[in-house]
C-alpha cells in the first residue's frame, strides 16, 4: 500500500493517535485494507498526514497489541487476518461509520493569534504599491539565496539595537519560517545528532525533528528555564532553547543557567545551541532579556527568529544568524538554493524597517498587548485562588493554573463543548516531568479584542463553574 487516505481532525478532543488507530482498524474490519497489506512506514505516513512519527507509532502499537497488524523486523507492518480474531464482530460499513462533531470555535485562546485590527494596513499598502512598479523590474529575477542584502542589513541593525545580537548581514539567512530554516540548520550540523529540546516545548519543533528522523531527548523546564544539569547528564550534542521567554511556560533562563549552557556548548567542538527568540519584542516587566548569542564568544549559538508575532504570521519571513565558522559549510551546501521568500515581500519589509515604521509598530503593539494583559489579569483576579497565572512578564500568552478536581484535559473538553478552545500544557509535553502540570493551560490573549477579554474570561469560568471569590 502506497499510502493511507485518512482524514484526521486536529481540532478534535480525541487524540490524533486514537483517531488514526480507529480509522485503520475500521478499514481492516470492513475489508478496505486487505489481509497481508503492507502498511506505510511510520516516517512516510507521518510525513503524508503531517503528524509526528510518535503519533503513528502509538497507533501502530495499539493495533499490534490488539492483533490487527503484525510487525516484521526490518520489513514493515502487515495486516492480519481478522477472521482469526474471535472477538471481532463484522458489521456493515454503515454501522461502522462514526460521526465526529465539529465544534464551532467562538472564543479562541490560541497563543499564535495576533491583534489583526491594529496592523498598519495603510502604510503597508504604500510599500506594496511601491514594489509593484516598472522601476522595480529587478525584483522579478531570482535574488540572493540568503535573502536581500538590504533586508539582512536592516535585520542585523535591529538585532544589535534590540537584542544585543552581534552579527554581520553575511551571517543572516532569510527563509519562509521555522519549518524551512530548521531543516537547513540540521543539515549544517550533520545528520547524526542528538538534540536536547525543552519539555514542555514548542510542538512544531518536535514534529520537525521527528519528520527529519532526528533523535531528541526531552529536558525538563522549571521556573528558571531548561534544567542544564539534566542536559549535562545527557548525550545531546545540540540544545534547542527559548531562553528569553520559554514556550509555553513563560520562564526566563536564569543568568547562572545561561552561563552553564554556554559552558556546556564550549566543552566539545560539535556542540551547539539553537536559540529561538520567537517573541522577544514584547516584554512588559523590566529591561529586555539579552540574547544568548550576544553573550557567546566561541561561536556556539545559532540564533533564529521570525516576524510572525511582530508583524503577521502570513508574511512567512523568518531568519537565522550563523556563527562565522559555519558560513563556509553553509555556502558549500546551499550554494544552489534559492530563497523561499518572494523578493517583493522582502523589499516591502526592508523599506518598512528602513523608514522607521517597524519600530513604531512594535512600540504601539507593545502598549496594546500590555493593556490586554492588564485587562486579563484584572478579569482573572476575582477567581483567585482557584485560578492563577504565571509567565506574564512577556509575550502574548500566560500559563493558567486551575485548582479543580477535574484534569486540564477534561476541562478543555468541557470548554470546547461551549465553543471555547484552550489548550492544556500537557499537550506540549513529550514525556512526563517532575513538575506536575496536570492543572495548567496555555492562554493566549493576543487575538482577543481588549473590550472582550473580561467577557471571554467570564464565559470560560462559567463553563467550568468556577465562582468569583471577590468583587
Amino acid at each position: 500500500m502506497d499510502m493511507l487516505m485518512i482524514q484526521l481532525e486536529k481540532d478534535s478532543a480525541t487524540p490524533l493517535y486514537e483517531q488514526l488507530y480507529e480509522e485503520i482498524k475500521k478499514g481492516i474490519i470492513e475489508g478496505t485494507i486487505a489481509v497481508q497489506t503492507k502498511l506505510p512506514s511510520k516516517r512516510k505516513l507521518s510525513e503524508f498526514l503531517s503528524i509526528s512519527q510518535t503519533t503513528v507509532e502509538l497507533a501502530y502499537a495499539q493495533l499490534i497489541a490488539e492483533g490487527y497488524i503484525t510487525s516484521k523486523s526490518r520489513v514493515g507492518f502487515f495486516v492480519e487476518a481478522i477472521e482469526e480474531l474471535a472477538y471481532v464482530e463484522k458489521t456493515t460499513s454503515q454501522q461502522m461509520i462514526k460521526t465526529t462533531k465539529k465544534h464551532k470555535i467562538l472564543i479562541d485562546f490560541n497563543p499564535g493569534k495576533i491583534d489583526t485590527s491594529s496592523f498598519p494596513f495603510t502604510t503597508w499598502r504604500k510599500y506594496a504599491k511601491d514594489a509593484i512598479d516598472d522601476h522595480k523590474q529587478d525584483l522579478l529575477l531570482i535574488g540572493s539565496p540568503q535573502g536581500e542584502q538590504e533586508l539582512r542589513e536592516q535585520i542585523a541593525s535591529y538585532l544589535y539595537q534590540s537584542r544585543g545580537v552581534l552579527c554581520s548581514p553575511e551571517q543572516i539567512v532569510i527563509g519562509s519560517g521555522t519549518e524551512q530554516l530548521l531543516p537547513m540548520i540540521m543539515k549544517l550540523l550533520g545528520e547524526d545528532n542528538l538534540y536536547a529540546i525543552e519539555n514542555p516545548g514548542y510542538a512544531l519543533t518536535h514534529h520537525i525533528f521527528s519528520q527529519y528522523n532526528q533523535s531528541v531527548i526531552p529536558i525538563d523546564v522549571d521556573e528558571d528555564g531548561m534544567q542544564i544539569q539534566q542536559l549535562e547528564g545527557s548525550s545531546a550534542k545540540v540544545a534547542y532553547v527559548t531562553p528569553s521567554h520559554q514556550f509555553p511556560t513563560g520562564a526566563v533562563l536564569s543568568a547562572s543557567r545561561r552561563a552553564q549552557l554556554l559552558n556546556w556548548a564550549a566543552q566539545e567542538e560539535e556542540r551547539y545551541i539553537i536559540e529561538d527568540d520567537y517573541d522577544s519584542e514584547f516584554r512588559y516587566i523590566g529591561k529586555p532579556i539579552a540574547s544568548l548569542q550576544g553573550m557567546d564568544h566561541r561561536g556556539k549559538v545559532i540564533y533564529i527568529s521570525t516576524f510572525s508575532k511582530s508583524l503577521m504570521p502570513s508574511l512567512r519571513i523568518a531568519y537565522f544568524v550563523l556563527p562565522e565558522k559555519l558560513l563556509t559549510r553553509y555556502h558549500d551546501i546551499f550554494t544552489y538554493y534559492t530563497s523561499t521568500v518572494p523578493r517583493f515581500e522582502q523589499h516591502m519589509l526592508t523599506q518598512f524597517m528602513k523608514d522607521g515604521y517597524f519600530s513604531k509598530h512594535l512600540n504601539r503593539m507593545r502598549k496594546i498587548y500590555r493593556k490586554k494583559l492588564e485587562k486579563l489579569t484584572q478579569a482573572l483576579d476575582p477567581y483567585a485562588p482557584t485560578v492563577s497565572i504565571s509567565g506574564e512578564q512577556a509575550g502574548m500568552h500566560v500559563v493558567l493554573t486551575v485548582r479543580k478536581e477535574m484534569s486540564a484535559t477534561d476541562l478543555s473538553n468541557i470548554a470546547l463543548q461551549q465553543g471555547i478552545r484552550i489548550i492544556p500544557i500537557k499537550e506540549y509535553m513529550i514525556a512526563p516531568t517532575a513538575q506536575n502540570r496536570e492543572d495548567q493551560f496555555l492562554l493566549g490573549f493576543g487575538g482577543i479584542e481588549e473590550a472582550e477579554i473580561t467577557n471571554t474570561i467570564q464565559k470560560l469560568m462559567d463553563c467550568w463553574r468556577i465562582r468569583r471569590t471577590a468583587d
